[in-house]
């Protein structure tokens, strides 16, 4: 898959925009890795021709194209000397499209991509992207294609920027070589749930006609013998929003111990983009700190007998004390094929950062016919395989529970509280984070605090 290094190959090369700094440049390398129908493929290579490091958190790149009409599209990475959980991919509209081009492919980095030295590359970004349908798509009137192009050289046709300064290539014509604004490209449309949570109480009727359900029901998971506590599901202005609460409290035994869940009663939800604003704690509202805590946000059916594969969940979950081996804070996300609970056999694919979370996070994952992508505040955070995709409809939940009540033995009560601001799911369309900001502060502007159009048969 790799390629030599080579300049200008089967192009006439235009000159640079201008540098963010006078020591401070970039080169963008471009080779086409397929030409066919199903999936446009641009890999990259970012080169720093400048005498400083560059930031790759900084750097955008972009690459610009014809859309099909009515498509909507879906990025992915396939292979990265950076790691591809350090690249991200949106779409944007050109505001004066020409023949050539009327949307772009935007790429960047997270901080975890690091700095480029002097005369130092990025290596391999094998990307490509695809209608999100996978209905066939036309590159041959692509601004920024090069069926030629089979080897790594220079190439103008795509633009770079460092800190919002243009720094490579050239526009198509008409357009403002600056960064814009930030590419969100909303699709329109499509059946969608959308909940700014605005209610009095657990008790409020509007909750079961929106189709929630706060759980009251004994069983896992967690300690056993615990409650799930309706009653400490609250609701609650902050500024201009109406915040959920779910409040999880102990003093030491599993008489004590009140777990909390809302989830749909409806198992609908299948492929499509699933986003919530949530808030972490990594410490008790009251009380000694310690106990092994499961706060999530998480899509799940029902596990029709042990190791069924036509099981599917997909979880954001943080542990602010660990638990399952870990001795400290941690985010998992993970996606499930199935299980067997006894014995304990699991089959999933799991991404996890050990840090703390506390705090408000945008969360979204997305899921089409190909990939399952997790992001968390607006960068990828884990991409797993198809061998993962839901075969059945699932229902949307949040919980907040103990593992066990070992992480702190002592028995002076205390509280936890897990917060969410809003959830949406979008159905069978993957929109960005930027996309799922903007589809939020439509609603919001609307005055639109409760929407479900997604059908209850998929």
């Amino acid at each position: 898959m790799a390629a030599a290094l080579v300049a200008g190959l089967g192009c006439a090369t235009l000159s640079a925009g201008p540098a963010a700094a006078a020591d401070e440049s970039l080169a963008v390398q471009y080779r086409q890795s397929a030409t066919g129908s199903d999936q446009a493929e641009p890999w990259f290579k970012a080169v720093n021709t400048g005498s400083t490091p560059v930031s790759l958190s900084q750097v955008k790149i972009r690459y610009y194209f014809k859309a099909d009409a009515g498509a909507s599209y879906t990025f992915a990475c396939s292979w990265a000397v950076k790691g591809c959980g350090n690249i991200t991919g949106t779409f944007g509209t050109l505001a004066k499209p020409t023949a050539t081009a009327d949307r772009y492919l935007e790429v960047g980095f997270t901080a975890g991509a690091g700095t480029l030295a002097p005369g130092a590359d990025t290596g391999d970004m094998q990307l490509r992207f695809h209608r999100s349908n996978w209905q066939p798509l036309n590159q041959s009137d692509d601004y920024s294609f090069g069926p030629a192009q089979t080897a790594y050289g220079n190439w103008s046709k795509v633009t770079a920027s460092v800190g919002g300064t243009p720094v490579w290539g050239t526009v198509p014509e008409g357009n403002d070589p600056g960064p814009g604004p930030d590419p969100t490209d909303p699709p329109t449309g499509g059946a969608t749930l959308f909940d700014d949570f605005d209610y009095t109480s657990h008790t409020d009727p509007a909750i079961g006609a929106h189709g929630w359900s706060v759980r009251s029901n004994a069983g896992g998971p967690g300690v056993p013998g615990a409650t799930w506590a309706a009653q400490n599901v609250t609701f609650a202005k902050e500024g201009t929003n109406s915040i959920m609460n779910l409040e999880t409290s102990t003093a030491g035994t599993a008489e004590s111990t009140k777990h909390t869940e809302v989830l749909t009663r409806a198992t609908k939800f299948k492929n499509g983009t699933y986003a919530a604003r949530v808030k972490f704690s990594d410490a008790p509202k009251s009380g000694p700190d310690g106990d092994r805590l499961v706060q999530t946000f998480f899509t799940i059916n029902d596990l029709k007998a042990p190791m069924a594969d036509d099981y599917a969940e997909y979880d954001f979950e943080y542990l602010p004390n660990g638990g399952w081996g870990e001795p400290g804070n941690i985010l998992y996300t993970t996606s499930w094929e199935t299980y067997r609970p006894d014995p304990w056999e699991a089959v999933n694919q799991h991404s996890e950062v050990r840090t703390s979370y506390a705090g408000w996070h945008d969360l979204v994952v997305t899921i089409d016919d190909s990939n399952i992508t997790y992001y968390v505040d607006g960068q990828e955070f884990g991409r797993h395989d198809a061998r993962y995709l839901p075969e059945r409809p699932m229902s949307i939940n949040f919980n907040q529970w103990l593992i066990d009540l070992a992480g702190q033995t002592g028995t002076t009560p205390r509280a936890y509280d897990q917060k969410v601001d809003y959830v949406l799911h979008v159905k069978d369309q993957t929109l960005t984070p930027a996309q799922v900001t903007a589809r939020v502060a439509a609603f919001r502007a609307a005055g639109t605090a409760f929407e479900d159009t997604v059908p209850g048969g998929q």
